[in-house]
């Protein structure tokens, strides 16, 4: 795996503040929520592909 590049990411505050809920739930940092839906939705994509 490649080293993780960082940047910034401006977040309207009803979605900054979804995402601190959601990462609650899930037990994860908000970054790592991030990367986990990005990922399931490059998955999704990958599968409607196939």
């Amino acid at each position: 795996m490649s080293k993780p590049t960082q940047f910034k990411l401006l977040l309207p505050a009803d979605v900054k503040a979804w995402l601190e809920q959601q990462a609650s739930k899930n037990v994860r940092s908000q970054g790592s929520e991030i990367v986990a839906r990005l990922r399931a939705e490059m998955e999704r994509e990958n599968t409607e592909a196939t």
